[in-house]
């Protein structure tokens, strides 16, 4: 992989991009996980503006941690980046005090995702105030094979620079563009829950694995498969199924031309 042609390549699409639509820059989303410093990044090397938010909602105090490092990375290697952190914390337990007390798996996940959700909004807030594109931090195997991401979350986006990307390929981009070491070693999580779970956690598979069923596939490399092989495949094809939604485009219902004679 030409990871310094890569690096090249997206930082001129964006470039592009971002001129095309008349946009004065790029608003993103730091999390302290390795695809959003990698975006910001790749962002920040147009040499346009570029809004960096921290969105804390009850985070964990290593993940603030390193969306901190982080910023203060951006800041100190590229002068036209703007940084700054809303706590959403109030916001997400004034809606949290009046919804239903359940301590369901559904309930749970229902709370997970409108914290990325606040997110979004506060993305497109700022957006709109600066003349921005919110930039989408997703990679190619979360995006477009088991959709791992929140709808209208983290998947409310104008644009995703790294969507082509796998996960593997991301953390080789980051090692390139020098990204703090604390974000290069740890463990990638979405952050949207009150415990460490991890993104392996919650997949049941390492983002390898996943890679792996994905290009296997796709080249239609399905014979002389060993048993944890097997496993990840139907762990990867029940996810694709169940999060196809969040990949295609929305349904239209398009109605006949008879019923509008």
């Amino acid at each position: 992989m030409d990871t310094n042609g890569i690096i090249e390549y997206i930082t001129q699409w964006l470039s592009d991009y971002a001129k095309n639509a008349g946009s004065k820059g790029f608003v993103v989303g730091v999390s302290g996980g390795i695809d959003s410093a990698v975006t910001s990044t790749l962002c920040a090397r147009t040499g346009m503006p570029v809004w960096a938010l921290t969105m804390p909602i009850h985070q964990a105090q290593n993940q603030a941690n390193r969306a901190d490092e982080h910023l203060q990375w951006l800041c100190d290697h590229f002068e036209q980046v703007k940084v700054a952190t809303f706590d959403l914390t109030p916001t997400y337990d004034a809606f949290h005090a009046g919804t239903a007390d359940e301590h369901s798996d559904r309930n749970h996940l229902a709370l997970a995702n409108t914290r990325a959700r606040f997110r979004m909004a506060t993305l497109y807030y700022h957006a709109t105030l600066n003349g921005a594109l919110v930039a989408g931090t997703g990679n190619k195997v979360e995006d477009f094979g088991v959709g791992f991401y929140t709808k209208y979350g983290d998947g409310g986006v104008d644009l995703s620079p790294i969507a082509d990307l796998m996960k593997t390929e991301v953390f080789e981009v980051a090692r390139n563009l020098g990204i703090v070491d604390s974000i290069q070693q740890a463990a990638p999580t979405d952050g949207l829950w009150d415990d460490d779970r991890t993104d392996e956690d919650q997949l049941g598979a390492t983002y390898a694995e996943l890679e792996w069923a994905m290009n296997a596939l796709e080249r239609q490399e399905l014979a002389d498969l060993t048993e944890r092989q097997v496993e990840v495949m139907s762990i990867y094809k029940h996810l694709n199924r169940a999060n196809r939604h969040k990949m295609e485009p929305i349904p239209v219902c398009t109605l006949p031309a008879l019923l509008r004679s």
